[in-house]
């Protein structure tokens, strides 16, 4: 095994799970566990090292030194990819949406990745568009020499394979099965690597961070346009959007936290254990089912409203 993969292996694939017996505001006739992947690494936790790892190798294997990829301006994505290159000694740039931001104060996010090393390249929208063609990113080859480019998120096949391992962690874990296992949805990678693993006895729910219809959020992803049986995409717990929030859901946040001592961040996480108290409470899950929710990491985009 290579230094790089013994690496990888000491922080992704080792993250713990907690019963949480008290949750919610009121009793639900479920059994909650948290998959705590937001504890996988002191900088950057979550799907996004699980994206990560197997990209990693590969980059390592094809003999890059230098990663590329692209964000908005508040991309765990980008956060991520900063810190795992400072982590494993990759160069890493990152395109980002919106050259607006070239002459402004950098954010939280942005300026965290530039301390950790990441070249920022701001650009138009008309341009950032173009992340998947082949003559930009040629382009940017020239620009920047030989790079390993990650899309933007880090969704890929190597990246559903990383994800995929949860599985077999929560069957080792739990000693069986959960009934469900849930996480929140945007470029639809955690998604597509627990449908990827689950068993067929395991039902696999995806909550929309996005305020699209199921189909557009499958399509989106990149998942198949027929669902198998077992896998849910609930779209109705966006509270207003992408990044967007609502007085209720920060409550609910709130709540949460004193109760359990687990910080949770509004975009993805909050919003997936709103949804499995509200579909608890309207009895969607058979009684004391073991459910496992995602946690995907994100804390640094966490809401200073909390």
């Amino acid at each position: 095994m290579s230094d790089l993969a013994a690496h990888l292996n000491q922080i992704v694939g080792h993250s713990s799970i907690d019963y949480l017996p008290d949750a919610f505001p009121e009793p639900v006739p479920i059994r909650l566990y948290l998959k705590r992947d937001d504890l996988l690494h002191p900088l950057v936790s979550g799907n996004k090292w699980r994206k990560l790892k197997h990209n990693l190798l590969e980059a390592s294997r094809s003999g890059f030194t230098t990663l590329l990829t692209f964000g908005g301006a508040y991309s765990n994505h980008l956060y991520a990819t900063a810190a795992a290159g400072r982590v494993f000694g990759f160069q890493t740039i990152g395109i980002v949406r919106g050259d607006e931001l070239a002459h402004k104060p950098l954010n939280p996010t942005l300026a965290f990745c530039r301390e950790q090393g990441m070249t920022l390249y701001f650009v138009d929208r008309a341009t950032y568009l173009r992340a998947e063609d082949p003559a930009f990113l040629a382009e940017l080859q020239v620009r920047y020499g030989p790079c390993y480019t990650l899309p933007e998120g880090g969704t890929n096949a190597l990246a559903i394979n990383g994800v995929a391992e949860i599985m077999p962690e929560l069957h080792e874990q739990l000693g069986k099965w959960p009934t469900v296992v849930a996480a929140a949805v945007g470029t639809g990678g955690t998604l597509a690597g627990l449908m990827q693993a689950a068993p067929s006895t395991v039902q696999v729910l995806g909550v929309s961070a996005l305020k699209v219809p199921e189909q557009s959020v499958a399509s989106f992803a990149g998942l198949p346009g027929v669902l198998p049986p077992n896998v849910t995409i609930c779209t109705d717990y966006h509270h207003g959007g992408y990044a967007r929030t609502t007085p209720e859901l920060l409550r609910f946040i709130r709540d949460f936290e004193c109760r359990t001592g687990i910080q949770l961040e509004q975009v993805y996480t909050g919003k997936l254990l709103f949804a499995l108290y509200e579909l608890a409470r309207q009895g969607c899950f058979p009684d004391q089912a073991r459910v496992v929710a995602i946690h995907t990491g994100g804390i640094q985009g966490r809401s200073d409203q909390i």
